[in-house]
């Protein structure tokens, strides 16, 4: 992903410190604001894996550390479920001011709660998605349990929360309690997916229910079935974040859609990694190399595309001509594999001891069809024009843009 570190001031004057995701190539079709569960911060590697998804859909992503968490300022002591919500309202007006105002929001867990109770109120939003979510504030109170017995008595005190300690005090508790839901989910507004896992051991998969219930339509609902709240496993997080960012996809008004004209392909890779974006007309992939390479596995290798062109190309170049001649082809199925071998000149030659490319081909034809037809098909799919290419030699010109 390109990125970009970016800070803005939450209504109290405090710094608070967010990074956005960019696609990898060209403006985004929509932007998109995260809230990070709670005691979280903006860099949980599971958010890294949902981020990416969205960017891979060509939209950008907001993510930033609430007042008081990871590089943000203010003290995390001070703060509570309001506080929360109005930074997430500053984090939608310095998207909006600086760049363009998000139309989905997402939140994990206590963040998606938050982005229940503000996106109502926010204009240019149109469709909400929440990971794990409480279906109350509230709910998190029982986090709070090793130190509530002194936070009653003294107003404040040292909480353990998933290993980690937390100055809190005593109007966390009294802000969660109070904020009551008063129709927030159900005067949503908005288009909604729930995401939740019935494995979840810290919100219960029956939060997912009753924010279902309350909502009113089009609402959706997806299991993350053997994921754990944190979505600790990539895969996880990963399942989570293509299937927000696909449904999102039906929401959003596209301002830009980034198109590479006919006849041209635009690829892109980023500082770190192989995973490469391409842009062929108006679709969208993803190249990468494997992990014993040192790449993501996130699509084909380039040798991927290579044989892909030319197994298509292969396929369509027998379909017409099948369709023309009027033969009985059903289907074309093409395997093809890329190899480097040594040279074969001569066992003593220097020569020998090259390698060269060289592309095997299977084609499978299924039809009701004369020994005759299917040994001039084959030879019909030496003419498709990304073979005659190859063969060709094509000259490669290399200029900087």
């Amino acid at each position: 992903m390109r990125f970009k570190k970016v800070s803005f001031k939450n209504t109290d004057g405090q710094e608070l410190s967010g990074r956005l995701d960019f696609p990898l190539i060209g403006k985004p079709k929509a932007f998109v604001l995260f809230a990070h569960c709670f005691t979280c911060s903006k860099n949980l590697k599971s958010v890294d894996h949902i981020s990416q998804a969205f960017t891979q859909q060509g939209m950008a992503i907001l993510r930033f550390d609430f007042t008081g968490l990871g590089q943000s300022k203010g003290d995390f002591a001070d703060t509570n479920f309001s506080s929360n919500l109005s930074d997430l309202k500053d984090a939608y007006t310095f998207l909006e001011k600086n760049f363009e105002a998000p139309q989905i929001m997402v939140g994990h867990s206590l963040g998606g709660a938050a982005v229940l109770h503000v996106s109502g109120e926010l204009e240019h939003v149109k469709a909400v998605a929440t990971i794990g979510a409480p279906s109350t504030p509230d709910h998190v109170a029982h986090l709070l349990d090793s130190g509530r017995e002194e936070l009653e008595k003294n107003g404040e005190a040292e909480v353990n929360i998933g290993g980690r300690t937390f100055k809190m005090k005593k109007q966390f508790l009294d802000d969660i309690q109070n904020k009551k839901d008063e129709g927030v989910i159900k005067n949503l507004g908005k288009s909604l997916l729930i995401l939740h896992s019935p494995q979840d051991n810290i919100v219960g998969i029956n939060n997912a229910q009753e924010i279902y219930l309350e909502a009113m339509h089009p609402k959706s609902f997806i299991t993350l079935d053997g994921a754990d709240h944190l979505m600790m496993k990539e895969a996880d997080a990963k399942y989570a974040g293509s299937m927000i960012a696909s449904w999102a996809s039906r929401y959003i008004d596209v301002k830009v859609q980034e198109e590479a004209p006919e006849g041209e392909v635009w690829t892109r890779v980023g500082e770190k990694g192989f995973t490469t974006e391409v842009i062929a007309g108006r679709h969208q992939m993803i190249a990468d190399e494997p992990p014993s390479v040192g790449g993501a596995d996130e699509g084909p290798t380039p040798y991927g595309y290579l044989l892909s062109g030319l197994g298509a190309c292969t396929a369509m170049t027998l379909r017409m001509y099948a369709d023309h001649k009027k033969i009985d082809l059903q289907e074309v199925e093409v395997k093809l594999t890329h190899d480097k071998i040594h040279q074969q000149d001569g066992e003593n030659s220097e020569s020998s001891k090259g390698k060269i490319d060289q592309i095997k081909r299977k084609i499978k034809l299924t039809g009701d069809l004369t020994d005759e037809q299917r040994k001039r098909l084959i030879e019909i799919a030496d003419k498709c024009p990304v073979h005659k290419t190859l063969e060709g030699k094509p000259e490669i010109l290399t200029e900087e843009a």
